[in-house]
């Protein structure tokens, strides 16, 4: 009877030790599966708060959109031109000196009034005007005096605005992409002394900004 009790408890052991460790590796590989499927998912949710994603078109093509937010303001004209460019009236600081102030100043009929963009000239020839920054216009405006004028809000709560053209290229709700060609430069009656110049302007949540913090000129 003993030995048969010693047989019985020797056989119930290697039956423990058969299922053990077969049992240890499938909570192993269970594990492994788990950490590669929780990875997986991680780096797709990155993908989609990086602003950054594709997605398929009617046709069957990939279409790669980034997010507007991450750019920075370029020049509203071609950089090839930049030697050539002259800012001849400066956006109105009340902390700028006499003289900056001064010539900040636009005039018309007697009148002075704060300039709430910057003029820029290219030795008084006309030039193309270019998006400062990918947007969606939302105003185009016909103005022989005043002269015409491009408008674009941007995603980050920004708008531009782009006075003093002709040959406008777009029309309200267009999206367009930075560096996309909007128009060409010509003069005004409103403001003749500055001649064929384009007058730029800079809007940061309703508040005029001085383009030049954000434009190495």
């Amino acid at each position: 009877m003993r030995e048969d009790k010693t047989k019985q408890t020797s056989q119930t052991s290697k039956q423990k030790k058969a299922w053990f460790w077969p049992a240890i590796y499938g909570g192993i590989a269970v594990l492994f599966v788990a950490m590669i499927w929780g990875y997986t998912a991680l780096m797709d949710n990155s993908s989609k708060d990086s602003g950054e994603f594709a997605k398929g078109g009617k046709d069957g093509n990939v279409t790669v959109e980034t997010n507007a937010q991450a750019e920075n303001l370029k020049y509203p004209f071609d950089e090839a031109n930049f030697e050539n460019m002259k800012i001849v009236q400066k956006f109105y600081d009340m902390e700028a000196d006499a003289k900056d102030r001064e010539s900040s100043l636009l005039v018309f009929n007697q009148t002075y009034v704060t300039n709430n963009g910057i003029t820029i000239s290219m030795n008084n020839e006309p030039f193309e005007v270019l998006a400062a920054m990918s947007g969606t216009v939302e105003k185009v405006t016909s103005d022989p005096f005043m002269g015409n004028e491009v408008v674009l809000t941007h995603p980050n709560g920004m708008k531009t605005v782009y006075r003093s053209v002709t040959g406008i290229l777009v029309k309200e709700g267009d999206k367009v992409v930075q560096g996309d060609s909007l128009a060409t430069t010509t003069e005004n009656e409103w403001n003749p002394t500055a001649g064929n110049h384009l007058h730029f302007e800079v809007l940061q949540d309703g508040v005029y900004k001085n383009p030049q913090d954000y434009l190495a000129f």
